[in-house]
């Protein structure tokens, strides 16, 4: 009997480097009798291309998962450990599980298959290009939900990435609660500045 190609699975994040909102990753095992035509680094298509693809990847994978890790993760864990926690929520989320992981980056999380590191995977295999989609697709999304609710942060238009519009909506308005990283910079120097401004109790 022939046997069974290994099921690996892509693994990419979205969302390490904003100051406000999750970071979210996906993990994606494509099928190999169902060609998704198209798939590549989410940074390098358009939006709605990215939305089209997603459906695909949907539609047409063995399996996939995303997940995040919160704001509130962020600031306790760290950046890095947060990313780290929500591709092992994702890789651990497939059904069928992966018998192999391919982790876009430097680093790999704890996981219960091997895995592997490969910078700049997103551009190289196409189980991460999945990944990246799928990620983007969702943060980008979330951040949508979140203008809605605060659409004076303009959250529609930058995502959360430090851009000159959100820090100067940043210091106009103070850090949105729940929203922004209060462990970044930017977001940190602004709650001290209201802490000075406030002043002692009498």
């Amino acid at each position: 009997m022939p046997v069974a190609e290994p099921r690996i699975c892509g693994v990419d994040e979205a969302g390490r480097g904003p100051i406000a909102g999750p970071v979210v990753a996906a993990a994606v095992i494509l099928d190999p009798r169902r060609h998704i035509e198209g798939l590549a680094d989410s940074k390098l298509l358009s939006a709605r291309r990215r939305s089209a693809l997603a459906i695909e990847i949907r539609r047409n994978a063995l399996a996939w998962c995303v997940a995040a890790s919160s704001v509130a993760e962020i600031d306790t864990l760290n950046i890095l450990r947060a990313t780290l926690l929500a591709m092992r929520r994702a890789v651990e989320g497939l059904d069928p599980a992966a018998d192999e992981a391919w982790i876009d980056g430097n680093r790999c999380p704890e996981l219960c298959c091997p895995a592997r590191a490969i910078v700049g995977g997103d551009r190289l295999h196409a189980s991460i290009s999945a990944a990246s989609i799928l990620a983007k697709t969702v943060r980008d999304a979330h951040m949508l939900d979140v203008h809605r609710s605060h659409p004076h942060y303009r959250f529609d238009r930058h995502k959360g990435y430090a851009t000159r519009e959100h820090l100067l909506m940043l210091e106009r308005f103070g850090p949105c609660p729940n929203v922004h990283r209060q462990s970044v910079a930017p977001v940190r120097a602004r709650l001290q500045r209201d802490l000075l401004d406030t002043g002692p109790v009498a």
